[in-house]
């Protein structure tokens, strides 16, 4: 009787381990102030780097301007595809495709989206 209770706990932890690994990335609310530390960390979004946004610190010009984020993308899902991979808007982008290229998390991203639809 122990061997079956053992392979059924054993499947169990498997199925519960492959469950949470196909459960979507952007399950949970997203975070708009970790996606604002994000955003402003030069290790993960850096998007200082090349956007100017209100209370930015130093911002760069290579890309646009955030400002007016929910005027310019009022789906908030076309944002996120835009920071998750802005390659499939425009090919010649030089803005890196943080989801396919793994930089980011879709966790990540999703924040970040959250924050940057409030600018």
């Amino acid at each position: 009787m122990r061997k079956p209770a053992k392979l059924i706990l054993a499947a169990s932890a498997v199925a519960m381990v492959l469950g949470t690994m196909l459960t979507p990335v952007s399950a949970g609310a997203a975070d708009a102030e970790n996606g604002k530390k994000l955003a402003e960390d030069r290790k993960k979004g850096n998007c200082t780097s090349c956007h100017a946004y209100k209370g930015a610190n130093m911002p760069g010009n290579a890309g646009p301007p955030l400002v007016a984020m929910k005027a310019r993308y009022p789906d908030k899902k076309k944002l996120r595809a835009q920071i998750a991979d802005p390659t499939k808007a425009n090919p010649n982008s030089f803005m890196p495709p943080f989801g396919k290229h793994n930089i980011l998390s879709g966790k990540d991203i999703d924040d970040i989206a959250e924050w940057v639809h409030t600018l």
